[in-house]
């Protein structure tokens, strides 16, 4: 059986990573002059207390130096692997992998890596890594799944909004005077992540609980023909866990799905988007 490596943008649980032996590479970022990433790690509810207190983190890609030791410890489990990577409209991640992975089996002809811009963040790329690791488990080859993410990730959907706009700001989404009047106005921005890959703006509401029902009309507006797809709907949040169930329960109230998987928006998206995001993924006919 093949190796699934994916990174740490993707936003799965440790216990996950660990339950379905996944790889996965650790970008790192600077808070409050320390660097944390691969072997030193600052638990979420820490790192989003330090950016409510004003701390303002620094993240950088994996770059190729650092996929391609990865890479080589993977391949002595195992000589195939499927790797998918943060999308490449917001970090050079996927580039460094790919560079890393065709070195390796130049040197190395016996193996074979196959990288694939998940075009994904959050757990919109854990989603898709979960379904590839369905799809390895039921026993189709590296080159089926393969074929199968490139074919669906622009069938995954993301759509989430933020608390605070300053943080949008600083990421260069939105202009600094739509992050002061809509902070003054309490408008919350709707957005989602295009074909590209990007983070896009797509629409504005007023106030933190409509904000949060706009995330579940769009569900219903975009799942149409692949609402059966989603035997799982994953939820992300900025450490604000009350949100992430509120919406997990609209969404089992609206749709009648009852499987979820909920979990922080890590410190390499979080650092953009700031505490109080909460995003929504799930399969759908388009972004």
């Amino acid at each position: 059986m093949f190796k699934i490596v994916t990174d740490s943008t993707a936003d799965l649980p440790v216990e996950y990573l660990k339950e379905h032996d996944l790889g996965c590479m650790n970008l790192s970022y600077i808070m409050d002059g320390v660097t944390y990433g691969q072997g030193q790690e600052l638990p979420e509810k820490e790192f989003y207390a330090l950016m409510r207190q004003g701390k303002m983190p620094t993240t950088s890609q994996v770059n190729p130096e650092e996929a391609k030791a990865h890479f080589t410890e993977y391949l002595k489990e195992n000589k195939e692997i499927l790797c998918i990577a943060f999308s490449s409209g917001l970090s050079g991640t996927y580039n460094s992998m790919r560079i890393a992975a065709d070195e390796i089996m130049e040197e190395q002809p016996d193996c074979k890596i196959i990288v694939i811009d998940s075009l994904c963040a959050s757990l919109g790329e854990g989603l898709l890594v979960h379904k590839a690791v369905t799809l390895r488990d039921q026993g189709k080859s590296m080159e089926e799944v393969a074929e199968w993410v490139k074919n669906n990730r622009l069938h995954l959907v993301h759509v989430f909004t933020v608390d605070d706009l300053y943080h949008l700001y600083r990421g260069g989404h939105v202009s600094k005077a739509t992050a002061f009047v809509g902070t003054l106005a309490g408008i919350k921005p709707k957005l989602h992540v295009d074909n590209d890959g990007h983070l896009i703006v797509i629409g504005k509401v007023r106030g933190r609980k409509k904000s949060l029902h706009a995330l579940v009309d769009y569900m219903e507006e975009k799942m149409g023909s692949y609402r059966d797809q989603n035997d799982i709907v994953f939820i992300s949040h900025g450490d604000d866990l009350p949100a992430a169930e509120l919406v997990r329960d609209l969404v089992k109230a609206r749709f009648g799905m009852d499987s979820f998987l909920i979990n922080y928006v890590g410190p390499t998206i979080g650092s953009h988007s700031g505490p109080g995001t909460l995003a929504l993924f799930f399969m759908g006919e388009e972004r």
